[in-house]
């Protein structure tokens, strides 16, 4: 997920873009936010970059397991065209 840092950072950008006059009508504006736009990123289907580098490290290892095999099956059914 997002770091919590840069969360408040997009949501402090947020708010100060906001003008001054509407700042002053809603009260923790910054709070505010920072609650929308986790809600909405928690909607999302994002990843760690952690969890990202763990699967794109299976999806390897898998690619060449499938590659071993394929080449087992190759050879297999090389041999027994032969006989």
């Amino acid at each position: 997920m997002l770091d919590p840092k840069k969360l408040e950072d997009i949501a402090k950008q947020i708010t100060e873009a906001i003008p001054p006059g509407v700042k002053t009508m809603a009260e923790g504006a910054e709070s505010k936010v920072k609650q929308v736009l986790q809600s909405q990123l928690n909607k999302l289907d994002f990843v760690s970059r952690e969890e990202f580098e763990i699967q794109s490290n299976v999806l390897i290892r898998t690619r060449e397991k499938l590659a071993t095999l394929e080449a087992k099956l190759d050879a297999l059914e090389k041999s027994l065209q032969e006989k």
